[in-house]
């Protein structure tokens, strides 16, 4: 997963459109007997924006193999390890929906990406990128990556059954396997994962996600050793990323001992839902209101309240459809945690600035433009896909 820090770019100030429940108009059927009305529950147009996309990813980034292209302009014969396990992900969240028609696009995906994994390391790990057929895998191999397609395969676990659940636990485990043996933790600026086998920098999200990745397994195994590296990874990130002046988490310290302290929307959404995921492993619920903590720090700071929409960073004040909409998540996890309703006013609204910003007619997604649309770019990135159709389908059962 990679961080782009780009040049500010001018803002001006739009109304945004707001989304809501589509309703279908009643039918009446006069039998002698009486009107009787027939209604049809509503369909959240989250939901319906989720599928379209869906059909915009299949129609553009599916290929035969399994496995989906990093884009439609620049990059269409290759693709990357994190974006391909976001879609399963996203697909995950769809079946979890009762969708099962999404089932054989999750297990292709997760099909695919085991040809990524390195067979000259005990401890396995994904490549970052290889062909569309999965050939090529090769070089570095990043943390972040290798803890989000954990995270996407126990999304996976959750809504699978069988042999089929107990493979995609397997795999993981794999993932967390190669993230304790790796030696991407070291004692090098007091601990923590590095973001990458070329050992530059030690962020946030990397360490934040492989929270979420041994607390969930923790969770589900009761294996102690989950335990004790979420213990880790927790007391590392608390004790070097936090920023108590405005209670949030910095990007990342670089070897040098270098402390980049922009805070990035997604490092905190992401943290945020490591709370949330750490307290329930723990049976600790000061996490819970840790979590409501750093979910208001976001607001105050990283929320354009002219625009309403999360910004990419404070040192970047633009729109990304996947590192802006990783807040929806978050606030939809919080509003699960506590059913405190505001938090899915800032997951809507986010959204809907988003699809308002960046979406085309297509139900495609930009990557990068300003909050108000201002300097927009023309190539459509399949994580930003696979990240707006996973949020809009969580978001779908609240709105």
């Amino acid at each position: 997963m990679k961080n782009i820090l780009l040049s500010a770019i001018a803002l001006v100030i739009i109304i945004i459109t707001s989304c809501s429940k589509s309703s279908v108009n009643p039918q009446k059927n006069n039998s002698g007997s009486g009107d009787t009305t027939t209604t049809t529950t509503p369909v959240s147009i989250y939901l319906t924006n989720a599928r379209a996309t869906h059909g915009f990813i299949a129609n553009n980034y599916l290929t035969s193999y399994g496995s989906y292209r990093v884009n439609t302009t620049t990059n269409t014969s290759g693709a990357f390890e994190w974006y391909n396990a976001s879609q399963l992900y996203a697909d995950a969240e769809m079946v979890s929906l009762g969708d099962s028609s999404y089932l054989p696009y999750m297990n292709n995906t997760f099909a695919w990406l085991q040809k990524l994994v390195d067979k000259t390391d005990i401890h396995g790990g994904y490549f970052a990128a290889a062909g569309l057929d999965g050939t090529g895998g090769s070089g570095l191999k990043y943390v972040d990556d290798n803890a989000l397609t954990g995270m996407a395969y126990l999304a996976a676990y959750d809504v699978t059954s069988g042999n089929t659940q107990t493979n995609y636990l397997k795999a993981a485990e794999g993932c967390a396997d190669w993230l304790i043996n790796s030696g991407q933790w070291d004692n090098t600026l007091g601990g923590g994962f590095w973001w990458n086998t070329d050992k530059t920098v030690k962020p946030t999200q990397s360490n934040a996600l492989a929270l979420q990745l041994f607390s969930r397994l923790y969770k589900i195994t009761g294996q102690s050793i989950y335990k004790d590296w979420a213990v880790q990874v927790n007391t590392w990130l608390n004790t070097k990323m936090y920023n108590s002046a405005n209670g949030l988490y910095i990007w990342q310290i670089e070897s040098n001992g270098t402390v980049d302290s922009y805070n990035f929307t997604y490092d905190n959404a992401i943290m945020v839902e490591a709370d949330l995921l750490y307290g329930q492993a723990m049976n600790d619920n000061t996490y819970l209101t840790k979590a409501q903590a750093l979910g208001n720090a976001m607001i105050k700071t990283l929320w354009d309240v002219n625009h309403n929409v999360f910004i990419f960073n404070t040192n970047d004040i633009r729109i990304n459809p996947c590192y802006s909409g990783w807040a929806s998540q978050a606030m939809v996890k919080l509003y699960e945690a506590d059913n405190n309703n505001s938090w899915l006013t800032y997951a809507k609204g986010n959204i809907d600035q988003i699809n308002t910003t960046m979406r085309n007619t297509s139900f495609g997604y930009y990557q990068y433009a300003g909050l108000d649309g201002s300097g927009r770019y023309t190539n459509l990135e399949g994580v930003d896909q696979a990240w707006m159709e996973r949020v809009q389908a969580l978001l779908s059962k609240y709105k």
